[in-house]
């Protein structure tokens, strides 16, 4: 393990944040080594991009939604635009986050993470920092985790946590129309008492992006999540047919993919998009990701109309999702989802 960092306060991060071994200039730690990286000629995606409008239009909602269905049961993933936060809300966002990564490390550690909530690094040996957050439901918020500096910060996420949660509910009732389910199939899955977990993430210079991720091969845990990408500097790339893409920046979209979840309750029609983030050895790199998760406490599976002759169950049912998926290590080569395939 990394040299842990001296307290400032009475908590204490569980190794060396990432920023500081970037700031230092040191040689990276043969730790975050990954392989040889694949990166050469790596294509550009052809983004799907969803129009949440017209999600919402009677006029053009059906045309909409076969291209949903066709996103997520081909990539796992789409850009969603017309989505209900505006261009300069998002710059808003983005730049609560740059300040936030750019305190004194005295001042961040005051949210040093004890656990899974607050600051600190990565444990899985990638290039980056982050700021990991509950935000829905409001009773499970952990506010002493939640930066006073920069002063909009809390105001920023509140707001921000706020859209998502509506974006989320009209995207999981669409997928289910894309099934020619009942709207609330997905959502009664999900649960009122859903998580939804903000994570910060900051992807310092690295100076071998060749052997170094700033976060390795995974899909996510989740029902869905929603990420706002840096504005200017690509990183995120997903795998398609054994094939690494490359995810285009539209700075005014939400980058949205399908996790493990998702794909348990469609019985594999939508597929959970495997992706990774690459290091950058000139730019640094910001992003936020919204993880929604199904609530722990309800026992979720395949909807039961999805199971036909012609597509037998896929999935066993499964409460707490979650202690698979981190038992397991969801960047090791065995997918935690791959558990409860039938």
């Amino acid at each position: 393990m990394a040299e842990a960092l001296s307290t400032v306060t009475n908590q204490e991060l569980p190794t060396k944040l990432i920023q500081e071994i970037s700031l230092s200039g040191n040689q990276v730690p043969e730790k975050y080594f990954y392989k040889k990286s694949d990166c050469q000629d790596v294509p550009l995606m052809n983004s799907p991009i969803i129009d949440l409008n017209l999600l919402l239009s009677s006029s053009s909602r059906l045309e909409e939604l076969n291209k949903l269905r066709s996103a997520l049961s081909t990539w796992g993933c789409f850009q969603l635009v017309n989505h209900g936060m505006t261009s300069m809300f998002l710059d808003e966002t983005r730049e609560a986050s740059k300040q936030f990564f750019g305190l004194q490390v005295e001042e961040k550690q005051k949210y040093s993470r004890t656990g899974f909530e607050g600051y600190g690094h990565d444990e899985k040996d990638n290039w980056n920092d982050r700021l990991q957050l509950t935000v829905l439901p409001k009773s499970k918020r952990q506010l002493q985790y939640w930066p006073e500096n920069p002063p909009k910060f809390r105001e920023v996420l509140e707001e921000f946590a706020e859209k998502s949660g509506i974006i989320a509910q009209v995207l999981l009732k669409a997928m289910a129309r894309s099934l020619n389910l009942e709207e609330n199939s997905f959502l009664e899955q999900y649960g009122e008492e859903g998580l939804m977990l903000a994570r910060f993430n900051y992807y310092p210079k690295c100076p071998r992006p060749d052997l170094v991720l700033g976060l390795r091969p995974h899909s996510d845990g989740t029902a869905i999540t929603i990420l706002l990408q840096d504005k200017e500097v690509e990183g995120l790339q997903v795998l398609q047919d054994g094939q690494w893409f490359r995810v285009p920046v539209i700075p005014h979209a939400l980058f949205i993919n399908v996790g493990d979840l998702m794909e348990i309750m469609s019985n594999g029609i939508f597929k959970s998009a495997v992706h990774k983030v690459m290091s950058n050895s000139g730019r640094e790199r910001m992003s936020l990701a919204v993880l929604c998760i199904c609530d722990p406490d309800i026992e979720m599976g395949p909807v039961d109309t999805l199971i036909t002759n012609e597509r037998p169950q896929q999935y066993k049912k499964v409460k707490d999702y979650g202690k698979i998926y981190f038992e397991l290590d969801p960047t090791g080569e065995i997918r935690p989802i791959d558990t409860l395939k039938i």
